[in-house]
């Protein structure tokens, strides 16, 4: 999502106002999950200044950090000091979804798994076997044939972090590949209902605001009341500009007279000068903008 995500990283940027990692902290309060770990890697400081407090809606958030990439597998590992030995799960912070986690947390604790994957037929993937409740097979390892994505949520035990070697770069598909030849409880259970919005590009990004839109979405476990907020309350927008399609302006921001913005996203505190024209753009904070462009990034 470059350059977007040069000084803001993904699970940070806005939706409607609201930054994307709101979404998935509020979907697991909403499952009685009550402690968070959030594993980070470029722009550190931004989520120490957004979790400043060390909590979220009054429950408990530590921040560690990745200063090497490590991938899905070398990031749990990252965050055993602070995940200690009860099960967890971990949620992706590139998506926006409101399925039901019950069934899969359920599922987990029923069969007395080692590992519960999300599953769904998303479309983008099906790397995933899954045969009466158990994973068989993941990436073709064992020559079996998936018709299944992860849906990126997972519970785990805290057996997982014996498997993973500390500081190395590796993700989880190999360790749960190696699981499964060796006798690991790994279960799936295919979640199909609800939405499921993957935002891993610019074009994913726009159609995210215009799906909310047109669909009328918002989760039940978003208690803003305001959202999807099109218009900060503290933005400006001066006469006669005009904002038409899917059109966001962020918080103190301001948009001059005579401008026309269409489908485009303002985050907060950008200026865009008088009779200017956007169209398909996506304008980063603390940016000030004139003139006409068309489907670029600012």
């Amino acid at each position: 999502m470059r350059p977007l995500t040069d000084e803001s990283p993904k699970p940070l940027i806005p939706i409607f106002q609201k930054p994307l990692i709101t979404f998935a902290l509020d979907h697991l309060i909403s499952t009685e999950v009550n402690r968070f770990v959030i594993n980070t890697h470029r722009h550190r400081e931004l989520f120490q200044n957004f979790f400043a407090s060390n909590e979220y809606a009054g429950f408990p958030v530590s921040v560690v950090h990745e200063p090497d990439l490590l991938e899905t597998g070398g990031g749990i590992k990252n965050a055993e000091g602070q995940l200690g030995g009860d099960p967890f799960l971990t949620y992706s912070g590139d998506i926006l979804t409101d399925i039901n986690l019950q069934p899969l947390i359920d599922e987990h604790f029923r069969r007395g798994n080692d590992v519960t994957l999300a599953l769904r037929h998303t479309g983008l993937a099906s790397d995933v076997c899954l045969c009466e409740h158990r994973v068989v097979d993941i990436a073709n390892r064992y020559g079996i044939a998936g018709n299944l994505d992860f849906a990126n949520i997972a519970v785990w035990n805290s057996a997982v972090f014996q498997r993973i070697p500390p500081h190395k770069k590796i993700s989880f598909i190999p360790v749960i590949a190696d699981w499964i030849g060796q006798g690991g409880k790994i279960g799936g259970v295919v979640i199909d209902d609800g939405k499921w919005l993957n935002i891993s590009s610019r074009t994913e990004y726009l159609e995210v605001h215009r799906a909310i839109l047109r669909e009328n979405w918002k989760p039940d476990f978003v208690k803003m009341q305001r959202w999807p907020e099109r218009i900060a309350g503290s933005a400006i927008v001066e006469p006669g500009a005009q904002l038409r399609g899917c059109t966001v302006v962020g918080a103190n921001s301001r948009v001059g007279a005579e401008t026309v913005l269409e489908d485009t996203i303002l985050w907060p505190n950008t200026d865009i000068a008088s009779q200017s024209r956007l169209e398909a753009c996506i304008v980063r904070s603390r940016k000030k903008v004139s003139g006409i462009h068309r489907n670029i990034d600012i």
